[in-house]
């Protein structure tokens, strides 16, 4: 009856121990999220929500109109069935950019913050201007990944003092049309 009872007692305390070694080893949680939409093409994930770092641009390169270096970006689709039945439809796309345009250049995107006198241009992968809120020329797509090449560039005002060095940011929201 002792010698069961130390066994008991042995036991307890081995599995005790044990408990104390199976310590938390780290956990987390993933998270997943997107949409469904109606389009021929899925939009990549690093297109939805990007940042284009426009760098530290001195105010004198700014001056009477003057233009930072464009700094390039990407709209990724992938995964694109386009229509071959009905020849023209759903082979090309336009995009139509979108934000709170400039006070001093309705063309520009209006920039938030510390920093005055400047807007941001976007170009397409020609250079050439885009206007807010317009469609950008049609690209013609291919089957499976496409890559829509767009730059970015901070342009002062035309006024010599109206450059106002600080911190800024801009937002602009983009919509694909299918055509």
């Amino acid at each position: 009856m002792k010698l069961n009872k130390i066994m008991l007692a042995a036991v307890m305390a081995f599995g005790v121990s044990s408990l104390a070694h199976a310590a938390d080893q780290g956990h987390g949680k993933v998270t997943f999220s997107g949409s469904i939409i109606d389009a021929p093409c899925s939009i990549a994930p690093e297109s939805m929500d990007q940042t284009v770092e426009l760098g530290a641009i001195s105010n004198v390169a700014l001056k009477n109109g003057g233009k930072s270096t464009p700094r390039n970006f990407n709209i990724k689709l992938e995964n694109c069935e386009l229509t071959t039945a009905a020849p023209g439809k759903n082979n090309t796309v336009s995009l139509t950019f979108t934000g709170a345009a400039s006070a001093i250049d309705s063309n520009l995107l209006g920039i938030t913050g510390t920093a005055k006198g400047a807007g941001i241009a976007i170009t397409d992968g020609s250079g050439n201007d885009i206007v807010l809120g317009q469609k950008t020329n049609a690209q013609t797509l291919q089957n499976g990944a496409n890559t829509l090449s767009f730059a970015a560039y901070l342009q002062g005002v035309k006024a010599s003092t109206g450059v106002v060095p600080g911190e800024f940011q801009s937002v602009a929201d983009f919509t694909l049309a299918y055509q």
